[in-house]
């Protein structure tokens, strides 16, 4: 048992590093883990740019940090636990977990004791947040992120034991289909009339990376009628066709215009019932609201981090049309083992494997991130 262990740490914007630590002492109710696969989420591209600062506005806003070990959607194997005052360790559901097991781990660290933690059941809501990929390396434990040998896990953090029968690919889109629970927010709003999201619906993504795929998916499984990719990359729009995009639109080949006209013409001229933003680009706030019907949903995702500010009008883009405009900034913890049953239900649908496209060991993750950034990409994930 090596007393080293090495990471890929993100020193500061634009620049990664191979680096040692020691081998982590655990303290009660922690996990030391060998990651088996860790996803490269777009906050990773936006921190290795420098586009670094989430939950601005609110208590838990942060800048980075730097240095950090990147990676939070991970999936991994327990190589140590230290079981609290002697008793058991047990995963969210109460799940005995020992030395061998492969679970899931849930990004985010909460306090427990804040407002917000007491009155949000089942949401990632916490002013004293910590997140695993965004916490600085200097100090011990020092490998809290997945791109490592091996990652410590701290007591308290929501922990997921998975079956054998779970691919590793499916468990590391656990995260990112988890987010995608927005559209089961808006689902909750259908009960009204004309809102929220509602079997055959038309539904717009604007942004079919890994994100907007999983959103799409999930829109797809719940019921969409016409789902719409809107995109630049012509490889994510010919490979979303297989997983539920009945139409796509590339960006790069059309105006706004023609994409409003096109939307519009699919709909009876009424507009998108549902429109995602995915992309991370501010400018597609106005237009996808320009593409909904009266009474339509948007959904705001794509913006993890603070890209600046986008101008809108108040009459036309919200009053007029009556729409209802859903943010959402984290994942539902409660939906960690609900999509990946999802997805274990429908195997025979889509093939969830082959959406990781691209796998790079940690000494090149680097490589990986900028791969992540291209085109011909859809997930691309960090391994051991």
């Amino acid at each position: 048992m090596s007393d080293v262990v090495k990471a890929a740490v993100l020193i500061e914007p634009g620049k990664i590093e191979i680096r040692e630590y020691p081998r982590p002492k655990l303290e009660e109710g922690a996990l030391l883990v060998r990651p088996l696969m860790s996803g490269i989420c777009g906050t990773d591209k936006h921190g290795y740019q420098g586009d670094a600062v989430q939950y601005a506005g609110t208590p838990r806003e942060i800048y980075g940090p730097y240095p950090a070990v990147p990676g939070h959607e991970n999936v991994a194997v327990i190589e140590e636990v230290k079981s609290s005052r002697g008793g058991k360790a047990v995963d969210f559901y109460g799940n005995e977990l020992n030395h061998g097991d492969r679970i899931v781990i849930s990004p985010d660290i909460m306090c427990g004791t804040c407002y917000w933690c007491r009155h949000s059941f089942g949401y990632t809501w916490c002013d004293n947040i910590r997140s695993y990929g965004h916490l600085d390396c200097s100090v011990p434990p020092h490998l809290i992120g997945g791109w490592a040998e091996l990652m410590y896990v701290f007591p308290g953090s929501h922990i997921f034991k998975i079956s054998d029968d779970v691919s590793d690919q499916i468990a590391v889109l656990a995260e990112p289909m988890a987010v995608a629970y927005s559209l089961d927010i808006a689902k909750g709003f259908s009960s009204l009339p004309h809102e929220g999201f509602s079997s055959g619906d038309c539904v717009v993504v604007f942004g079919v990376g890994p994100l907007g795929l999983c959103h799409l998916l999930k829109a797809r499984l719940l019921g969409a009628g016409t789902i719409i990719a809107v995109d630049r990359s012509e490889f994510r729009l010919n490979f979303v066709k297989s997983y539920g995009a009945d139409v796509t639109i590339d960006v790069d080949k059309t105006s706004a215009q023609e994409r409003r006209d096109m939307v519009l013409g699919l709909t009876a001229g009424r507009g998108a019932d549902v429109v995602i933003e995915c992309a991370g680009a501010a400018e597609v706030l106005p237009e996808g609201i320009e593409l909904l019907r009266q009474g339509g949903t948007f959904i705001e995702v794509g913006h993890f981090v603070d890209v600046g500010d986008i101008q809108i009008n108040p009459h036309r883009h919200l009053c007029a049309k009556n729409i209802r405009l859903i943010g959402q900034m984290n994942l539902a913890y409660t939906g960690i083992i609900p999509s990946i049953d999802l997805m274990m239900k429908n195997r025979d649908r889509f093939d969830f494997d082959s959406i990781v496209t691209h796998r790079y060991h940690f000494r090149d993750s680097l490589e990986g991130l900028i791969q992540s950034m291209r085109p011909n990409s859809m997930k691309v994930v960090i391994h051991p």
